[in-house]
This record gives structure tokens, sequence and C-alpha cells, in this order.
């Protein structure tokens, strides 16, 4: 039995309360998910400056009535410290998701992405902290490893940002080891890897690009690749995403707290092989895509040639065991793009 196995099991026996900020985005909505199948206590906080309601829908058509009257929802903004403050009210543990992701976007506006990813983030410890809360898990980056060439990223070697969102997620763990020398205050950030899965938004400039080329692709639309294709990320299934979230704010290990780690698979994948498994787990239920072939433009901005996460500290501290590979998340999560996408 796997660590996230044995907590799977012992969780509904002493329900807790969680606070997930961001509830109604891509992250949050699949933890709420998980937490309320797990007879959890959850509180959800967001303005909608990202997240949507239907994912909050979708959430409650998925678990039971008795499973959805655990959960209260707060419409407010992590800028604004008194919603943080109410919303961490009676809280055992943090899942600080709420963010101005993008690095186009932090590029074209890093005003508004500094106000919600360091202003709402200093906020948000704030609040856990006064409240005292048991633990805050936050959602970190793989862009803090900025331009440091080395592979796999390790997460005690980063280099200089190349963009205003990696300036703001390096912020954030400079701020939470603060409060832990501080303070005393226990917190663990969790770099993520270019997550995919339900409840990715596939619209908007500033879509992922999974969701957004399986759309593209569904449509008979152009493809775009910037660049020549080779460059490479290390692609994670939301379930992985879920299971480092709750193994981190639970972890007993006695090292595990204060730290920061990399959630990822551990596994490179150019984009023009992501390409191609999209399109080839697409074409049995859309024929068109039959010799469908990408264009390639420009590199874009602020962009790392490529990355690859060390996951060993996250499986040493945390016991953390990715469930699903890339190909494995893509065919389990290309029903709910499809349903989404016919339902928009």
């Amino acid at each position: 039995m796997t660590a996230y196995e044995r907590l799977r099991s012992l969780l509904p026996a002493a329900p807790k309360s969680w606070l997930i900020t961001g509830v109604a985005g891509f992250i949050g909505s699949n933890l709420l998910e998980t937490l309320l199948k797990l007879e959890q206590n959850v509180v959800g906080l967001d303005n909608f400056a990202t997240g949507h309601r239907h994912n909050l829908r979708q959430i409650q058509d998925a678990v039971t009535p008795e499973q959805w009257a655990r959960f209260r929802f707060m419409e407010g903004d992590i800028r604004v410290l008194d919603d943080c403050r109410a919303a961490c009210d009676g809280v055992d543990y943090v899942l600080h998701q709420a963010a101005l992701g993008s690095v186009p976007r932090s590029l074209e506006d890093p005003i508004t992405t500094n106000g919600a990813n360091i202003d709402g983030f200093l906020n948000m410890l704030v609040a856990a902290r006064d409240a005292k809360v048991t633990r805050f898990v936050y959602a970190a980056s793989s862009s803090t490893y900025g331009d440091h060439p080395g592979l796999p990223k390790s997460e005690d070697v980063i280099g200089k940002p190349l963009s205003p969102y990696a300036v703001t997620k390096l912020v954030n763990e400079q701020y939470a080891e603060v409060f832990a020398r501080a303070y005393g205050f226990k917190s663990i950030g969790l770099r993520y890897f270019n997550i995919f899965g339900a409840h990715q938004d596939p619209e908007g400039a500033y879509a992922a690009v999974v969701p957004k080329w399986t759309a593209a692709m569904i449509e008979n639309q152009p493809v775009f690749i910037n660049g020549d294709g080779e460059t490479s990320r290390d692609f994670c299934y939301i379930a992985n995403t879920v299971q480092a979230n709750l193994l981190a704010a639970t972890a007993q290990h006695p090292d595990a707290a204060n730290q920061v780690y990399n959630v990822a698979v551990g596994d490179r994948t150019t984009l023009n092989d992501l390409f191609e498994a999209i399109r080839s787990t697409l074409e049995p239920r859309f024929p068109h895509l039959k010799g469908f072939k990408p264009s390639y433009r420009d590199f874009r901005a602020g962009d790392v040639r490529h990355s690859l996460a060390d996951i060993t500290k996250a499986k040493t501290l945390l016991g953390y065991a990715p469930s699903h590979r890339i190909k494995d998340g893509l065919l389990e999560a290309m029903d709910w793009y499809v349903a989404d996408l016919a339902g928009r």
C-alpha cells in the first residue's frame, strides 16, 4: 500500500477542515472533489477571476448530496485580508491554489500578477498563521528554475527568473521560509510542472497547451507550436497533483515541513511528441485527425527550453508516488475534454 492509499483509507474516519483557495479553478476544483469524496469538510474561496462556477456545479454533480453539504463556499479575494481571515477561521489545513498563472499574462500585466501572487499570498500567510492552521500548502511553480540549464531540476538549484510570474513564485517561497524562521509557521511549497486534466479551461489567451490543443484538434482548427517542437516539458496529470497536496498537508516525516518539492512525473515529453499523443488519442473518435499536422511559429518570450523534474525529495519525505504518466493521464482526461467542449 502506498502512502497515499494509506492516507485515503484513514481520512474518512477522521474528517478535518480544509480551506482551498482558488476552489473554482482547475486544480482547486479537483482537490475539492477528492476531499469531499473522502468525507472531509471543505471551505472554498474564489473571486472567479480565472475560476468558473460551472466547475463547482460539475463537482456537485460528481459527489453525493451529503458530501456536498460538507462544502461551504465563500466568494472573496485573497488581495483582501479580511476575506482571507474569514476563510481561515477554524481550518486545519490550507491548500493555497489561488493565483494568476501564465508567463505571457505576467509579461503583459506584471502589476496585476504581482497583486494576486505576492500581496494575496502574504495575506493568506498572515491569516493562516493567525488562525493557527496545522499546515499551509501552497502552489509554487517550476518557473522558479528560470535560466538554470541543468536537468533534471533539483529543488536546491535554481537560476534567474525569466518572467514576472516566475518572480512572484520565487517570492512566495522566500516569504514562506521567513514565516517559518520568524514565527515557526509550517508550510510546504509544491513546484508544479505542467499540470493537465479535467476542469482545465481550453479557452482564452492563456489557456494551457493540453486543453487548448485538444479543443483545436476536435474543431479542426490550427494547432500552433512555438519554436521547432523540440522544447520539452515534464507533463503531470492532475491526479498526481492532488496526491501531492494531500500528502504535503498531512506529512509526518520530521523533515517534511518548511520545504519545497517538485510535483511532476520525472519524464520529458517534447511538444512534437505531445501533439502526436493527443492526436492519436483523439483520432478514433475524430477521423479528420488522420494526417493532421501542426503549424510552427516563433519561440515565445519567457519560456524555458527544457524542463524535467527530479522527484526524489517528494518521494522520500512525502511518500509521493505518481499514479499517472502522460499517456495514462491523456486517456483518462480525454472523455472530460470532449464532453466539456461539447457542452460549451
